[in-house]
């Protein structure tokens, strides 16, 4: 896998660019800030991109918009904060490869390793601590308990198989749970298998 990385903190990006060398991940490219990052994913064309949320020059959205100009190149954003806009933003029109963690989680070194390649793989990641913060504030009233539960699971990016196990239910009951949901949101089956990230969306902006 070959990855280009941004960020401004120099001890973060050459952190980042050990711990990925360490998983036999090459980092092709790190750069300081968003400019840095689209010209970067232009001459390499990784296999994912890295990036911060705020950079240089006015420390509020660079790393965002970079993330945005680079797609459909995978991309999993590091915040230190949840920004609830940009995670929104970034999700949206169920995009796949996507990914928005907060900075604590590179501390757990398995968790941001395995983010990093499902991104890659074109799956989407969401930071629990995000998805429970947002799905917290905006509740659906026609959802139960257990479907909300699995809402939010879902939106971490497990499989129906991961699901089931954390929820100790058959995968049948999963499945269950999951076309409840679709229904209760409007969304119509469709051979585009972005459905999940639709209804996280849904949730998000009720």
């Amino acid at each position: 896998m070959r990855v280009v990385i941004a960020e401004d903190s120099v001890l973060l990006r050459e952190g980042l660019v050990r711990l990925l060398a360490d998983e036999g991940i090459e980092t092709v490219a790190a750069a300081g800030d968003g400019a840095g990052l689209v010209a970067a994913v232009r001459e390499h064309a990784p296999d994912l991109a890295i990036t911060d949320v705020r950079m240089p020059p006015s420390f509020s959205d660079e790393g965002l918009k970079a993330a945005l100009a680079v797609r459909p190149t995978p991309v999993l954003v590091l915040s230190q904060y949840v920004e609830e806009q940009y995670a929104t933003e970034l999700i949206g029109g169920g995009a796949r490869g996507v990914g928005y963690l907060l900075k604590e989680r590179v501390s757990d070194v398995e968790e941001f390793l395995d983010a990093v390649r499902r991104v890659a793989a074109g799956g989407t990641v969401i930071d629990p601590d995000v998805v429970a913060q947002l799905l917290g504030r905006n509740p659906l009233k026609d959802l139960t308990p257990r479907e909300r539960e699995t809402l939010d699971l879902m939106a971490q990016g497990l499989s129906n198989a991961a699901l089931a196990r954390r929820l100790v239910v058959t995968e049948g009951a999963v499945e269950k749970h999951i076309s409840n949901i679709f229904a209760k949101l409007g969304l119509q089956a469709s051979g585009d298998g972005h459905r999940r990230v639709q209804a996280v969306l849904a949730y998000l902006k009720e």
